[in-house]
């Protein structure tokens, strides 16, 4: 029935062998699933409830301990529970994996993923994306800082509060410390 054309041209296409259609179609579609011939509207699995559909699938099983899956397409005469007590044995089956890393940031609870993760090119942690700047997520080794860790390293100053007052009384000091040196009528050059 699959035999198509016309009476002037019989190897012109072929008959879609759908049950119901039967129709001619001049770019016929053969299932790489059942081997039949279908016309443009019958040539999915489904519209013509191919028994073979699932040949070019791949199955899986999950495992709860590790979150791995695992293939079993190939597995045909083996059940889904020896395919995981063998996955058990084997000793890729690692729990730890199963945990996802977080944002290590106080009060982050954003699970870190291939799309948002952002490692800090000053102190190399892996954070979301919400806190990849050294400021969200407290860089003790950004170039501002490292002044800052210097003098709180040095025993005197314990305190971030303190430690950015005494940077900055430093600073006010220097400007009054050149301004107080020239003369008032000095001329200033700019460059």
């Amino acid at each position: 029935m699959a035999s198509g054309g016309t009476e002037a041209l019989p190897d012109l296409g072929k008959h879609c062998q759908h049950r119901h259609c039967n129709q001619l179609d001049f770019l016929p579609f053969t299932c790489d699933g059942c081997k039949q011939v279908f016309c443009l509207e019958h040539r999915s699995y489904k519209s013509h409830a191919c028994p073979k559909s699932d040949h070019n699938s791949r199955k899986v099983v999950v495992c709860e301990t590790c979150n791995m899956s695992i293939e079993t397409t190939g597995h045909l005469e083996q059940d889904e529970e020896a395919i995981l007590q063998q996955h058990h044995k084997s000793g890729h089956c690692d729990p730890t994996k199963k945990k996802k890393p977080i944002c290590p940031v106080k009060r982050c609870k954003e699970v870190l993923t291939f799309s948002n993760t952002s490692t800090c090119k000053t102190c190399h942690i892996k954070v979301c994306l919400k806190h990849r700047f050294s400021a969200d997520h407290a860089c003790g080794r950004g170039a501002s800082a490292s002044s800052l860790v210097s003098v709180a390293n040095d025993g005197r100053w314990n305190n971030r509060f303190l430690t950015a007052l005494a940077i900055r009384t430093r600073q006010e000091c220097a400007k009054n410390g050149a301004t107080t040196s020239s003369s008032p009528n000095t001329p200033v050059k700019a460059h």
